[in-house]
């Protein structure tokens, strides 16, 4: 029997810097792991066997394992050590990977020897294999067999009479019980399921006879019932199908099931002090794939998992369930998709607090933590499962969880049939996060990242750098799954309107392990509200995908508080222009055979919601535009509350709740004309509603809708059966400013959208230095125009100038905002104590011919000033006199700085290649 120790989890609590951050703020500090997860995802040099392994069991920091192999073999790239005979059977170093001393061969005399299962007795001293075999060692036994572990010798005196393989083995104090696809034990009727004294090998009165193999033993901690699993439909005359819990001294059926489908089996039963656990496998429709948790108090079931993959083995340990399987379709639990295999999985024993409600019956299983090691099927000729089976074992306090199988890949590196982890030493950074940025109105910025993967930390440490700072400007935590990764974000309300920012994010595990900087997002906050976005959040909208992102594979949620970022499926065009709302938005460009955008986070969605976007396409085949599926890169087989194209270029707004329910444009009234039009689709109490460039099409009384989790859909997704389907699922054209909402909106707020977006707005030119230099009184002959770096003091004097191309106004606008943004260095001190001023340059000067003797006259009065500047490489901003700099506009404009006192200021000149470290000038100009 497998027992946990007791589950442990230390969680503390961790936020700081400015502004309101969005993410789990729950953080491991001690654990190198995310707790309860007990190991790394990183696995250890391991030797490894060339065939499958099918049992392990470990005593004393020693583990064996068992299968169908006849030899093992050094680790990849390992610097010592050769092949060594190994047939059928292996016993290493927990702690090293390395075999041991102790050689045993399983053989028989026709056919293929195997070893299915290995259990060690309760004090330590014999371990117990089961499987097809007539010799250990040359000890005539038949598939049964007791090893002395302490001189790693056969026991001649154990030798009971098993016809056909053992497949299980479960053990007491001094019984062992089996199960395989015996008939006859000892010359007696056994039909699948025996019991023999653990000492000598007598065959006992125990009787639990199946119409089919049995594959799976547990006993009950009280050692009273035994719980049998396997491909039978009836044991002992009673109806029972995989699962059935008997008498451990009679056989006789204490509980039989029913519910398990009969094309699925039970590979393996475990137990530990929260309860009994099955992994099953099927094949077919309806199959049954997964896990099921039962109490030890009656049997009766306290949560079904139903993740298809073929489960071989299950573990629970200290409060987590591991399990081997290959996992490929997780949605009936709200998790992953089919698509990808995950061939190790791990998900708590029970339910935290109260479980949810039944879903066709049955309590969906715990949701998956985050564990995820990668496999592979494994090799030609087996059956392509992968991993097998698992065990735990501990030496010198650490503690390893061993894997067998048929994989030939473990985290995508050669690993033939074993590999381990440990509960220490975790060596994996998280993914880098892709960051961008945000300002919708004065005072607050946006910053959003899709949250990172780490293979075995599910809460990471997010820091945000603001203006290439040293020093994160805040801090956070987020949970992440591979399957599930939200959108973080965090608002700056420090922030300063007409100013220019930028921000970098790293993630960082429980370890430690520290994540690159993301790549650098900037963002100018607007001097007014801008209007269409604004409105969009004051709507509620809980996904807003505005496709002014500059990266792939990521869209980013502008909503607020919105988690839901997108991902790009086969590179859709990015910084589409113009887009549909008027200023600096851009729109993202499909190719109408395979691009779209999906959302990354699962969920179900009621029957009162809207859905919105933006569109341009001169397309005669039609597509689908914003829509709802139950799958992320393959096509969804449940799909609905979408709106889609037809070839002529009408416009379809439908639901399915029983039978599919449509709204649609006229025959005349099409959209195809390569303009940029705007749709909404609403339902709720009033039923469907279609709105086009702010006008209802049309209404229909239709107020449910299918119930399914799933994700959001931009650009295609499957349009079969549905009416006047399109020639592509996939749309042609440009989508702009998508977002949905848990509300049926207005018609009322409908038109402002679509009036907004026509609206004047604020446009944003950011103009880089063309020349720059500085003097320097100390040198007072030298010019400085080709140094990487400026310089201000007042004594003995710096003073540095700086020239810029203007751009003229944009026609109807006038300049609102201008703000100058440099960027200290990187070298000690650059920062100043000092006030520095930003003073026209009336004077005449050269990058390469201006020194100290030659340099030009400044202005008198300040255009802006700064009154002391922090140490350590940054980004600073000064407002500057709005109405000196419109003056000239359209010109180039020279700027000098100067100040007062002996600190000086050190800061990066265009001819730097540091990031944002030319100075520039970021101006703002809106409507007169």
């Amino acid at each position: 029997m497998r027992r946990s120790r007791g589950l442990t989890a230390a969680l503390v609590l961790s936020l700081a810097g400015a502004g309101t951050g969005i993410g789990l703020v729950l953080m491991p500090q001690a654990s190198a792991i995310t707790q309860p997860v007990a190991f790394t995802a990183d696995n250890l040099p391991t030797w490894q066997t060339n065939g499958v392994v099918w049992a392990m069991a470990q005593t004393n920091g020693t583990v064996f394992a068992g299968g169908t192999f006849s030899a093992v073999r050094p680790p990849e790239g390992a610097s010592s050590g050769t092949e060594q005979d190994a047939v059928n059977f292996v016993a290493l170093d927990a702690a090293t990977g390395n075999p041991t001393s102790c050689k045993l061969s399983f053989t028989i005399g026709e056919g293929s020897a195997t070893v299915r299962s290995l259990v060690v007795s309760k004090d330590q001293k014999t371990l117990y294999a089961g499987g097809y075999f007539g010799a250990v060692n040359g000890t005539p036994v038949s598939s049964v067999a007791a090893i002395d572990i302490a001189t790693c010798t056969p026991k001649a005196s154990f030798h009971p009479g098993f016809t056909a393989t053992v497949r299980a083995l479960a053990l007491t104090d001094d019984t062992l019980y089996a199960a395989g696809d015996f008939f006859t034990v000892e010359g007696e009727t056994r039909e699948r399921f025996a019991a023999v004294d653990a000492g000598s090998g007598a065959l006992k009165a125990f009787k639990a006879d199946a119409d089919e193999p049995g594959r799976a033993v547990e006993v009950t901690p009280d050692g009273k019932n035994v719980l049998l699993g396997g491909d039978f439909f009836s044991v002992n005359g009673s109806n029972t199908h995989a699962l059935a819990v008997v008498n451990s001294t009679t056989g006789a059926v204490t509980k039989t099931y029913t519910n398990i489908p009969s094309n699925s089996v039970v590979k393996d039963i475990s137990t530990d002090a929260t309860g009994f656990y099955t992994g099953n496998e099927g094949s077919g429709g309806g199959v049954f794939d997964g896990r099921i948790g039962l109490k030890l108090s009656d049997f009766t079931e306290k949560w079904r998992d139903r993740c298809l993959g073929a489960t071989q083995f299950v573990l629970p340990y200290e409060g987590v369930l591991y399990s081997s399987s290959h996992a490929h379709n997780c949605s009936t639990e709200l998790e992953f998709p089919d698509g990808k295999r995950h061939f190790l999985l791990a998900q708590p024993t029970n339910h935290e607090g109260a479980a949810p409600a039944p879903v066709d019956g049955f309590v969906r299983g715990p949701a998956k933590l985050g564990w995820h090691p990668t496999a592979n099927d494994g090799m030609e000729l087996t059956e392509g499962i992968g991993p097998r089976v698992m065990t735990v074992s501990e030496k010198n306090d650490v503690k390893y969880m061993w894997v067998g199988g048929e994989f030939t890949l473990i985290n995508g590196k050669p690993q033939w049939g074993l590999t381990r982890f440990a509960s220490t030493g975790d060596v994996g950074a998280p993914t880098t996060p892709v960051a961008s940025a945000a300002s919708v109105k004065p005072g607050e910025a946006q910053v959003r990242w899709r949250t990172s993967y780490d293979a075995d930390d599910s809460k990471l440490t997010y820091r945000v750098y603001r203006n290439g700072s040293a020093s994160p400007i805040h801090t956070m935590t987020a949970d992440s799954l591979e399957w599930q990764r939200p959108q973080a974000s965090w608002n700056d309300t420090t922030v300063k309107a007409g100013q220019s920012y930028t921000y970098r994010v790293t993630a960082t595990d429980a370890a430690g392990n520290t994540s690159a900087l993301s790549a650098t997002a900037s963002v100018t906050v607007p001097v007014s509200v801008q209007s269409y976005p604004n409105q969009v959040r004051a709507d509620g909208a809980q996904l807003y995908w505005r496709f002014d992102d500059t990266v792939s594979p990521y869209v980013a949620d502008s909503s607020n508080g919105g988690n839901t970022s997108g991902v790009q499926l086969n590179a859709p065009a990015l910084r589409q222009t113009p887009g549909a709302v008027t200023g600096a938005s851009t729109a993202m460009g499909f190719n109408g055979t395979s691009q779209q955008v999906y959302s990354d986070h699962r969920q179900t969605v009621g029957s009162t919601y809207s859905i919105e976007t933006w569109f341009k396409t001169n397309s005669s085949r039609g597509g689908k535009l914003i829509g709802f599926g139950n799958n992320t890169e393959r096509s969804s087989g449940s799909n609905d509350k979408h709106i889609y194209m037809t070839n002529t270029g009408r416009l379809i707004f439908g639901v399915y709740n029983g039978s599919t329910r449509t709204i649609s444009t006229g025959l005349f009234d099409t959209f195809n004309d390569n303009k940029w039009h705007h749709v909404v689709g609403t339902q709720g109490p009033g039923g469907l509603t279609l709105y086009v460039d702010g006008q209802n099409k049309g209404t229909l009384n239709a107020t449910s809708t299918q119930d399914y989790a799933g994700y959001w859909h931009v650009g295609g997704d499957n349009l079969s059966g549905w009416p006047t389907r399109p020639t592509s699922n996939f749309f042609t054209g440009q989508l702009d400013e998508a977002a949905v909402y848990p509300t049926a909106l207005s018609q009322a707020q409908v038109k402002n959208h679509f009036d907004l977006a026509k609206a004047p707005s604020d446009t944003v030119s950011t103009v880089t230095a063309t020349e720059d230099t500085y003097i320097n009184q100390g040198a007072p002959s030298t010019a400085y125009g080709t140094s990487n770096s400026l310089a201000v003091r007042g004594t003995s004097a710096y003073e540095s100038y700086l020239r810029f191309d203007l751009p003229a106004a944009p026609a109807g606008q006038a300049l609102k905002s201008v703000s100058l943004q440099v960027k200290t260095t990187t070298q000690a001190g650059a920062g100043t104590a000092d006030t520095v001023s930003v003073v026209p340059v009336t004077g005449t000067w050269s990058g390469a011919g201006t020194t100290f003797n030659t340099k030009p006259t400044l202005g008198t009065t300040p255009l802006g000033t700064i009154a002391g500047v922090p140490d350590g490489s940054a980004v600073h901003g000064v407002e500057l006199d709005t109405a000196e700099v419109s003056a000239v506009l359209g010109s180039s404009y020279s700027l000098g700085l100067k100040s007062t006192g002996t600190d000086p200021l050190w800061l990066w000149s265009s001819e730097a290649t540091a990031a944002d470290g030319a100075p520039r000038l970021v101006l703002t100009f809106g409507p007169k």
